[in-house]
């Protein structure tokens, strides 16, 4: 893969059950397992969905009025399947986006539909890699069983 393609975050056990997730810009946060304030990896999951459209959204609204309100809820089911493993259905994004008074923010509202639309079926990275369903390769790296 190219440079401009390639992705990746490092993700580092600070203690049982909790991990820190560092980006190659310097950026952090915490995850873990539900029993604190840190993210779940599901929650993770549901933010990247919502914070995906949620950019792309903002990006193409804004260049008509800057919104009086924006804000995204994702939700979903996690279940067992059929198969016994876990995952997640239902899920739903739903923004609540308001703009000013006015002819520019006649122009935003006009361009929510379909911005959000556009994100869904061809921008947003997140939710269309988890509708396609690409798949996820998981390897031990070489020599990663001893000291």
């Amino acid at each position: 893969m190219s440079e401009d393609t390639f992705r990746s975050v490092e993700i580092e056990r600070t203690s049982l059950g909790k991990y820190v997730a560092r980006n190659v810009r310097g950026g952090s946060l915490s995850m873990g397992t539900g029993e604190d304030a840190s993210f779940t990896p599901v929650e993770l999951l549901l933010a990247a969905i919502g914070g995906c459209t949620a950019i792309d959204v903002d990006h193409i609204t804004s260049r008509r009025a800057e919104p009086t309100q924006f804000s995204v809820e994702v939700t979903g089911d996690k279940i067992r399947d059929e198969v016994g493993g876990n995952r997640m259905q239902n899920l739903r994004v739903e923004f609540t986006v308001t703009f000013p008074v006015g002819a520019d923010g006649d122009r935003a509202r006009e361009a929510l539909p379909r911005s959000l639309q556009q994100s869904h079926e061809r921008l947003c990275t997140v939710s269309r890699t988890v509708e396609l369903g690409t798949p996820v390769s998981i390897v031990e790296a070489a020599g990663s069983t001893g000291d």
